[in-house]
C-alpha cells in the first residue's frame, strides 16, 4: 500500500525544513526503517527514515528544496501501484486564511525551490481567475465560490494571502467602501538601490529572527548587573587543571555549576510563565549558547545540578562539538530551564541578552578583567567579571533576581563550596 514520506517537525521552533540530500533514487527498493534522505531544520541536520518497505515511486521535493512541516517529500509504494490519487490529495502548509476550505481541494503541499532555481508560483494555476485576456486574479477556490454567492467583483477585493492571493477572510472582510481607491499621493522620491552581495537567509537564522522578535516584543525584560570577584575562581581552576589531565575545566563550567546550585534555591528563576500559571521545574537543565557561522544554538546540560564541575565540562565540550557539526538531536538542544550566554572570550565586558521563552531568565557573562581594587584600604589588582541577567518580569521580580545573582556571586567567590 502506498504511503507518504513527509517533512517531520525536527525542533520546537521549526516551521519548514530543507531537503538536503536524497540517499535513494526514484525506482530504488527500500526497506522499513531504512534511512533515505537528510533534512535540515532551523537547528540541525537529521536523517529521515521510511516507515514502510517498497519502491521509492516519486520524489516530490528535490535536493535543496524547502517544504513546510508535514509537507509531502516523496511516495513509497508497490512496483505496479498507482499513486496519482495520493499525489493529488490535499497537502499541508496552505494559507491560514483558508483553514475552512473543503478537504476535497486538490491543492498539493507547497515547497520552495532552491535559491538558484527559477521561482515557482505560490499557488497552482487553479487559483488564477481569468477576467480578461490580459488580466488574471489570484484567488482560492473557496474565495471564488464565496464571492460568486455574495455577488462580489473579485477585481475590487484586495488579497492578503501569499503574493496578494485572495483568500476566505478577504471576502468576509470586504466592503464596497473599502475597495474605493484612496486619494493619489505624490510618488516617493527615487532611492538608489545599494549594490552588494546577497545571501539567502538560512533556516536557523530565520528561526532566530522570528523567535527573538517574539521574545523582545511579548516578554517584559528587565536587567540586573553584578560584578564578581574571580580571584579565587582563577586559583581554583588552575589547581584543578594542574591536577588532572583528562578534563580541563573553564570559567564557564564554574559559572554553569554555580548557576545550577543557585537555581535549585530560586525556583522562580528556574520556572516558566505559562499564561494562567507558573511552572516550577523540579530539575535544572541549562542551555549553553554556542556560536555557529549561520547563527546560534543552545545545547542543554541536563540535570546540571547533579553533575560535578568535571562532568559539566565534559558534557559542554561533547555537545558543543556536535553543535558545530550540526549533529545535535532535538532532545539535546530543546527544553532548557535557564540559559547562559558567555561572550567573555571575545573581550566583551558586559552585555544584555534576549530571553529564550518559555525560560524566565538568561545570564549574559562578560570577560574577566584585571582592574585596580581597594581591599582593606590598600590598592591592589584583582580579577573582576560582570554578569547581567535578563529577567521576565511576569515571573521574576527585582528582589528575586537580585537574590539569585547574590548566591551565584557567593559560590564563584568561594568555589570550594561547590565541591563540598
Amino acid at each position: 500500500m502506498a504511503s507518504k514520506i513527509i517533512m517531520p517537525k525536527l525542533s520546537d521552533t521549526m516551521e519548514e525544513g530543507t531537503l538536503v540530500k536524497w540517499l535513494k533514487n526514484e525506482g530504488d527498493e527500500i526497506e522499513a526503517g531504512e534511512v533515505i534522505a537528510e533534512a535540515e531544520s532551523d537547528k540541525a541536520t537529521m536523517e529521515l527514515e521510511s516507515f514502510d518497505a517498497g519502491i521509492l515511486k516519486k520524489i516530490v521535493v528535490p535536493e535543496g528544496g524547502k517544504v513546510t512541516v508535514g509537507g509531502l517529500l516523496a511516495v513509497v509504494a508497490d512496483q505496479d501501484e498507482e499513486i496519482d490519487d495520493l499525489l493529488n490529495e490535499n497537502g499541508t502548509g496552505q494559507d491560514d486564511g483558508d483553514k475552512n476550505q473543503p478537504e476535497s481541494s486538490t491543492e498539493p503541499a507547497p515547497f520552495r525551490e532552491p535559491v538558484h532555481a527559477a521561482p515557482v508560483p505560490d499557488r497552482a494555476a487553479s487559483d488564477e481567475l481569468l477576467t480578461s485576456p490580459n488580466e488574471r486574479i489570484k484567488a482560492s477556490p473557496l474565495a471564488r465560490k464565496m464571492a460568486e454567492e455574495k455577488g462580489i467583483d473579485l477585481r475590487k477585493v484586495p488579497g492578503t494571502g501569499t503574493a496578494g492571493r485572495i483568500i476566505r477572510r478577504d471576502i468576509l472582510n470586504f466592503t464596497e467602501s473599502a475597495s474605493e481607491p484612496a486619494p493619489q499621493k505624490a510618488p516617493p522620491a527615487k532611492v538608489e538601490q545599494v549594490k552588494g552581495e546577497e545571501m539567502p537567509i538560512s533556516n536557523m537564522r530565520a528561526a532566530i529572527a522570528k523567535r527573538m522578535l517574539q521574545s523582545k516584543s511579548m516578554v517584559p525584560h528587565f536587567y540586573l548587573t553584578m560584578e564578581i570577584n574571580m580571584d579565587k575562581a582563577a586559583e581554583f581552576r588552575k589547581m584543578v587543571n594542574s591536577s588532572q589531565s583528562d578534563v580541563k575545566i573553564s570559567f564557564n563550567d564554574l559559572i554553569i555549576k554555580a548557576a545550577s546550585i543557585a537555581l535549585q534555591k530560586h525556583r522562580y528563576v528556574n520556572g516558566s510563565f505559562a499564561g494562567d500559571k507558573i511552572i516550577f521545574h523540579d530539575h535544572v537543565d541549562i542551555g549553553v549558547a554556542v556560536a555557529l557561522e549561520e547563527g546560534l544554538i543552545t545545547p542543554v546540560i541536563r540535570d546540571s545540578q547533579k553533575k560535578s564541575i568535571s562532568q559539566i565540562a565534559k558534557s559542554v565540550r561533547e555537545l558543543a562539538g556536535k553543535a558545530k557539526e550540526r549533529k545535535l538531536l532535538p532532545e539535546e538542544y530543546t527544553g532548557a530551564t535557564f540559559t547562559i550566554s558567555n561572550l567573555g572570550m571575545y573581550g566583551i565586558e558586559e552585555f544584555t541578552a534576549i530571553i529564550n521563552p518559555p525560560e524566565a531568565a538568561i545570564l549574559a557573562v562578560g570577560s574577566i578583567k584585571e582592574i585596580p581594587v581597594v581591599t582593606d584600604g590598600e590598592l591592589g589588582v584583582g580579577k573582576r567579571m560582570k554578569v547581567t541577567m535578563s529577567c521576565d518580569h511576569r515571573i521574576v521580580d527585582g528582589a528575586t533576581g537580585s537574590l539569585f545573582l547574590r548566591d551565584v556571586k557567593k559560590l564563584l567567590e568561594n568555589p570550594m563550596s561547590m565541591v563540598i
